[in-house]
Parts: C-alpha cells; sequence; structure tokens
C-alpha cells in the first residue's frame, strides 16, 4: 500500500526551495497524486493538467504543415510536452526549463511521465531561461544550431501575463520582447501561451500587436476540492506569413 504522504526530493533553486511531493487522498481514489512547490507555494499537481494539455493540442491545431519544430516553454511534471509528443507531425521537441533539479526529475524518471519523455527520441531537455533564450533570436533555443526558428513555442512559466513565478519575467510581456521571440517562428508560426487566469483584454490587446491572429479559450476541469468546476486560459497566436 502507498504512503499517502511522501516528499521525493527537496533541492535549492535560483527561485528557492522546490520540492517534489507525491501523497494519495482516499477519497479520490487509488491513484499517486503528484505536486511541486516552490518555498510554500504549489506550482503544479498532476490532479489538475486538462489546461496543460489544452496548451498543445490547441496550439499545435493551429500549426501547418509536417515534421515540425516545437518548443515548450517550462516542463513541469511533463504534461504539455507529452501531449505536443502526441502529434505524430513533430519531428523535434525542445522542453527548456531554467531549474536543472526540475530536468533531473523527469531524467531520472521520478515522476510518471519521465519514463515517457525519455523513451522518445524526439524529445530533448534544454537547460536554460526560457525569456532569456526568447528574446536572443540571433541564438535561439538551440544549442546546437543557433538561430533556428520553429513551428510553434508553447509557454508555460508564469501564472498569467500579469503573475510572474519571478519578477525578471514581467518584461517579457512587451511588444519588443514578444517580437524577438516571433523572429524565432517560421513564417505562419503559432505563439501558445498558459494562464491560470480568464482571458485578459491587455494581454490580447498587447498580442495583437505583434501577431495576425490572436484567440483565446477557457477550459474548464473538474476540482473536487471546490465541489465544483475551474477554468484556465490557453492564449494561441500566428505570426503573419510575409509576402515575398
Amino acid at each position: 500500500m502507498s504512503l499517502l504522504f511522501e516528499e521525493l526530493d527537496s533541492q535549492e533553486s535560483p527561485l528557492g526551495e522546490i520540492s517534489l511531493r507525491k501523497r494519495r487522498i482516499p477519497a479520490l481514489g487509488d491513484r499517486d497524486i503528484y505536486e511541486v512547490k516552490l518555498g510554500d507555494e504549489f506550482l503544479m499537481s498532476s490532479m489538475f493538467v486538462a489546461a496543460e494539455e489544452a496548451l498543445s493540442t490547441l496550439g499545435l491545431a493551429k500549426v501547418q504543415g509536417e515534421q515540425l519544430s516545437v518548443v515548450v516553454g517550462g516542463l513541469g511534471l511533463g504534461y504539455t510536452a507529452v501531449a505536443a509528443l502526441a502529434d505524430e507531425r513533430i519531428a523535434e521537441l525542445l522542453v527548456v526549463d531554467a531549474l536543472e533539479t526540475v530536468i533531473h526529475w523527469h531524467q531520472q524518471e521520478m515522476v510518471p511521465l519521465g519514463k515517457v519523455l525519455n523513451a522518445d527520441p524526439r524529445n530533448r531537455y534544454v537547460l536554460g531561461s526560457f525569456f532569456d533564450l526568447a528574446t536572443a533570436p540571433e541564438t535561439g533555443f538551440d544549442p546546437q544550431h543557433a538561430g533556428k526558428k520553429f513551428d510553434a513555442i508553447l509557454l508555460d512559466i508564469d501564472h498569467s501575463p500579469t503573475e510572474y513565478l519571478n519578477p525578471s519575467n514581467a518584461g517579457f510581456y512587451s511588444t519588443a520582447n514578444l517580437s524577438l521571440m516571433a523572429q524565432q517562428l517560421v513564417d505562419g508560426g503559432v505563439f501558445a501561451m498558459w494562464s491560470q487566469n480568464p482571458p485578459e483584454d491587455d494581454f490580447i490587446a498587447l498580442l495583437g500587436t505583434v501577431f495576425e491572429t490572436v484567440e483565446s479559450h477557457l477550459v474548464k476541469f473538474e476540482n473536487p476540492f471546490q465541489g465544483g468546476f475551474a477554468t484556465n486560459s490557453v492564449y494561441v497566436c500566428e505570426r503573419p506569413i510575409r509576402k515575398a
């Protein structure tokens, strides 16, 4: 019988102490629930992954073509990355995370989806700040191919466009820096982003200064702790196709 609570790992990081926990809640059935905390703050739980998966499915649904190259910003518990790899058109997936500990959890298969990601030759972990790499198009996301362009960039790091995991991330949400990131997309490429909050009109307007089309989706999922449903948002944007 599994323990009702177990701390699997706890490490110092540039953002503070980050820990991986596993628990069971008998009222919710016979399953292990994985959680990540940063200090006293809950970052993610394997109970609530519908919107993280929708980030991939909604974003990639807008992408045209085959043999796709895709970036996922933020590894988390791996749900966005695994959902992306379910798209057979993907030829390579770069998963960028600034926390070596989080990558280590997956490489050592301390989290359930680590085995899935490690077994897929299309997947590659990149240790680095998504925001630094996003705003440096001359080098870009791929340490093996400077300046490489991608078919889609899927971002799930900050809580929302106005609530940041790290205060230094705030500067990314500007026309100038979003434009630098967009330079790393192919013509017609897609940028999609997760948020814990309902769609924000000011952010939609900001995205519209960079991208040709901007959509927002409200993703509804069951929350047994609240005895009902909760929602997150996914923004999906397309880079314009330049005329010859």
